[in-house]
C-alpha cells in the first residue's frame, strides 16, 4: 500500500490507507484514545479503542516515528472532518527520552539560546517548518520574478584568492598551501558575468567577518544578488529592485497563505513606485522633525532608519522607502559618482519597515575610472583587481545592481526581534554549532 500525506486523507474517506509520520500527541482518556500524527504536510487524528493497539505504543514518546495503516473514516467532529480508525502502527524510529522542549504546543516556550541548541529538533514545530517555507517562497519568489525578466542564474565561487572588495572584514582559510578567503559578497563576478549575460542574479551564501553581536547582523546569510546591464543610471536599478519585491511579495500571496496565516504575518504595502528620499534631505528631515543633527554623517543609525521609516508610513502610506546619493566616501570604489555633483553617489538603500534590506546602485563601467578611483582610495598594488579589471578593459555596458539579505528579509516581514530567528543555523561571534 502506498504512503499517503495526512492533507489526502480527506479524499480517502472509505478507504484503508498508509500513513506515515511523527507522533505529535497521545492523549490517553481510557476506553478510547487519541494519537495525532503529523508529517510535513499537517497532521490526522487516529483513533485507539483497543488495548491491543495502545499497547503497541508503550513507552513511546512524542517524535516517535510511525507508520500507520487504518481506515479513514469521515467524521465531523474530528480535525479535517476524517479521522482513521482500527489503526495497525509500525514503529520506524522510537523515541524514550523527553525532548529538551515541547513541540506539541502552538507555540515554542524555550529562550533563544536554548532553541538554537536544538535547532536540530526545534525546527520540527509547526509556526518554524512555516517561517522556512516562507523563506523557501522568498527565494523562489526571486527567481521567478527575475526569470521572467530575462535574467540568468549563476553561480559564483566562494573561495577566492584575495580580500579585495572592502567594506568589510574577510574570513581566511587554508587552501592547500596558500591563503584563500571566504566570498563577502558575487560582487566582482556578477558585473563580470554583465558582460557575458547582460542581466544575471545569484542566490547564495555570503560570509562578513564582522564582530558585530546585534539582533540584525549574523556572519553567514544568504545573499539574493542582481546585476543587469545598459542602464541609465542607478534609479534603473530601483525600477528593477521595486519589481522584484513586488514580486515576492506576491508570489507568497499566492501560494504561501497558509504559512502566512499560521505565522500571523501582515504583508507589506508595496506601491507600484517605492517613494524615495534624496540622502542629505534625509538627514535634513530628521534635524526638522526629530531635532537630531546628523548632517555630515556618511551613513543613517539604525534609528534614524526607523524614523524615516515611519515618515514613509504617515507620507505615502508605504512600508518602503528608497534612501539615494549616499555619499562616495561611504561607498566602495566601484560605486558609481553622481555626475551633477561628485560628493555623493549614485547608489542607494531600501528600508523595509524601518530597517536596511538592500543596498545597491551604478558602477562605473570604464576601465580607466577604475584605476583612477583604486588609485584614490590608497590601492598600490592593483594585481588583485588584475582579472576584475579585464573585464572593463575589454568593453562593458553601464551597469548596476543590488543585494537582498534572505533573514532580514523574513525578520522584517514576520516583526521577528532578532534575525537569528530567520536563520536556519545562525553563525555569529560565539555560534558555530549546531
Amino acid at each position: 500500500m502506498e504512503r499517503i500525506y495526512t492533507s489526502e486523507v480527506n479524499a480517502h474517506a472509505g478507504q484503508r490507507v498508509r500513513l506515515a509520520g511523527w507522533l505529535h500527541a497521545l492523549r490517553r482518556l481510557g476506553g478510547i484514545n487519541f494519537l495525532i500524527l503529523r508529517d510535513v504536510r499537517g497532521s490526522v487524528q487516529v483513533v485507539i479503542d483497543t488495548a491491543e493497539e495502545l499497547a503497541s505504543l508503550d513507552g513511546l514518546l512524542p517524535e516517535t516515528v510511525l507508520g500507520v495503516t487504518g481506515d479513514a473514516v469521515a467524521e465531523p467532529q474530528a480535525p479535517g472532518g476524517v479521522e482513521i480508525r482500527n489503526p495497525q502502527f509500525e514503529v520506524l524510529s522510537p523515541v524514550r527520552e523527553s525532548l529538551p522542549f515541547p513541540l506539541n504546543k502552538p507555540q515554542v516556550k524555550a529562550s533563544l539560546p536554548v532553541f538554537l541548541d536544538h535547532a536540530v529538533v526545534g525546527l520540527r514545530h509547526g509556526q518554524k517548518r512555516a517561517l522556512f517555507r516562507l523563506s523557501a517562497g522568498v527565494m523562489a519568489g526571486f527567481r521567478a520574478t527575475l526569470t521572467g525578466l530575462g535574467f540568468t542564474e549563476i553561480q559564483t565561487p566562494k573561495l577566492v584568492e584575495a580580500a579585495t572588495e572592502g567594506g568589510a572584514n574577510v574570513f581566511g582559510v587554508k587552501y592547500f598551501d596558500r591563503q584563500a578567503y571566504l566570498a563577502q559578497s558575487p560582487q566582482f563576478y556578477k558585473q563580470i558575468m554583465v558582460g557575458v549575460f547582460e542581466r544575471v542574479f545569484e542566490v547564495g551564501p555570503v560570509f562578513r567577518a564582522e564582530p558585530h553581536d546585534t539582533i540584525r547582523h549574523i556572519n553567514e546569510y544568504v545573499s539574493l544578488d542582481v546585476e543587469l546591464g545598459f542602464i541609465r543610471d542607478h534609479r534603473d536599478v530601483m525600477a528593477v529592485l521595486t519589481q522584484v519585491i513586488r514580486g515576492i511579495l506576491a508570489h507568497l500571496e499566492t501560494h504561501y497563505a497558509a504559512e502566512l496565516a499560521l505565522l500571523e504575518a501582515r504583508l507589506p504595502v508595496a506601491l507600484p513606485e517605492f517613494p524615495a528620499i534624496f540622502f542629505p534631505d534625509a538627514q535634513e528631515l530628521i534635524l526638522q522633525k526629530w531635532g537630531e543633527d546628523c548632517r555630515g554623517e556618511p551613513d543613517l543609525a539604525p534609528q534614524h532608519e526607523r524614523w524615516l521609516g515611519e515618515w514613509a508610513q504617515e507620507e505615502y502610506g508605504s512600508d518602503f522607502l528608497f534612501v539615494a546619493g549616499y555619499p562616495m566616501g561611504k561607498r566602495p570604489f566601484y560605486t558609481h559618482p553622481n555626475p551633477a555633483d561628485p560628493r555623493y553617489s549614485n547608489s542607494f538603500d531600501l528600508l523595509f519597515r524601518g530597517t536596511e534590506l538592500v543596498t545597491g546602485g551604478q558602477r562605473l563601467h570604464l576601465y580607466q575610472d577604475y584605476l583612477d578611483s583604486a588609485a584614490a582610495r590608497g590601492y598600490t598594488d592593483l594585481s588583485p583587481f588584475e582579472t576584475y579589471f579585464e573585464a572593463f578593459k575589454y568593453g562593458m555596458p553601464p551597469h548596476g545592481g543590488f543585494a537582498i539579505g534572505l533573514e532580514r528579509f523574513i525578520m522584517q516581514l514576520l516583526g521577528l526581534d532578532n534575525i537569528r530567528l530567520a536563520t536556519l543555523f545562525p553563525r555569529d561571534l560565539t555560534r558555530l554549532a549546531p
